[in-house]
Parts: structure tokens; sequence; C-alpha cells
């Protein structure tokens, strides 16, 4: 009687074809079975390449954003974020285009957020107005046992950055530090733009530091 014999290449094939399936159950697009090969015993396709079209974003800002735990007290500081942010969010601020949350570590508790903003005024305008602005001058009359940074980054090219309380964080483990005064007090002064129209801070400079 004879027997049938299959192929090695047969079988990854069909492990191919299950995987491409097992993919399209959990909702995501099905992969071609087709288009797969075997390549030195090990299943190779094409890779779907693609890119985001920023045209219709030619002022895009990203803010990565985190507040880290620095003494047992901040864990119900940082906990006590959690709704504020999610309520804030609900909201649509006018120029949020995507909200992301972040768990940078568990020990110490580090959580944090990334956001894609339409541009600049746009983030301003939200940070410096209620809710944002309350919490701001809060946190800056007592930390409650966290610290808090972030980082700006621009589709022009242009970065800036702030860290209270924290150790050495993202930008910081590599370039120099120095006091967020004078001309590095604000973002907007950060980053070289005028000021004059925009929303007063959440607390002025001479106020902070006359404490």
């Amino acid at each position: 009687m004879s027997r049938s014999v299959r192929s090695p290449g047969m079988d990854h094939d069909r492990g191919a074809c299950l995987a491409a399936d097992a993919v399209h159950a959990l909702g995501q697009d099905r992969v071609a079975c087709g288009a797969m090969s075997v390549d030195g015993g090990l299943v190779t396709g094409t890779p779907n390449r693609a890119t985001a079209d920023l045209s219709a974003y030619p002022d895009l800002v990203v803010i990565y954003l985190g507040m880290r735990v620095n003494s047992p007290r901040g864990l119900r500081t940082l906990a006590s974020f959690g709704p504020k942010i999610r309520k804030s969010v609900e909201a649509r601020p006018d120029g949020l285009l995507l909200h992301e949350n972040l768990l940078i570590s568990l020990f110490p508790p580090h959580a944090g957020m990334r956001q894609y903003w339409r541009d600049f005024d746009s983030l301003e305008r939200w940070a410096r107005s209620l809710p944002h602005r309350q919490w701001w001058q809060q946190f800056l009359r007592d930390r409650g046992g966290t610290g808090f940074w972030h980082e700006t980054y621009f589709r022009g090219g242009q970065i800036e950055s702030v860290y209270i309380d924290m150790p050495a964080t993202g930008l910081a483990r590599f370039a120099p530090v120095t006091p967020a005064r004078g001309s590095l007090f604000s973002a907007r002064r950060r980053l070289g733009m005028r000021e004059g129209s925009e929303p007063p801070p959440g607390i002025p400079e001479e106020e902070l530091y006359q404490r």
C-alpha cells in the first residue's frame, strides 16, 4: 500500500495559514497565505509596512507626561490623578487628537501618558484652563510625595521639557540640566515663543518662588 509523503514546506504553509486564521479571529486584518513562502525552513512573507500621513497636521505636538511616587504618601496622590485625567480626556478638549496611558515602572510606581495635539496653542490653552490649571496650582504647592515631568516634541523639530522633584529621566539622563527659571520657566519661554496673548500660567514664577 502506498503512503503519502508530506514535505516540510507543506507543514510550514499549513502552520502559516492557521496563524493567519488565528489573527483574523482576533479581529485583525486577514493575512493572505498565498503571500507566504518557505525560506531556510522558516515561513516568511512580505512585511505590511505603512507610515502615518501627517500632511493634515503640520503643527502636530506629542507630549509625554509622567508622575513618579517618591514616598509612601505619593501612592495616594498618584491614584487620585487617574479619575481626573480620565474625566478631562472624556471631555474631549479642543485640539486633543489622541490620549494613551503608559506604565513606566512598578517599582517605584511611575505612571504616565502620551498625548497627540493638533498644535501647541491647543495644548497650552487646555493646560492653562480649568481643571488642569487648578491641578497644577495644587501640585506646585504640595507635590504630595510625587515627582512630575513632561517632554514635548514638535513636528517642526523643537523639544522642551521640565522635571520637578524627579531623578534623571528621559532627556535628562544624557543631556545637562539647568534650573527651569527665568527664560526657561514656562514651556512657551523654553521654546522661544513670544508672550502676551496666551492664557496666564497656573502660578507666576514670582509667586512660586516667593513662598
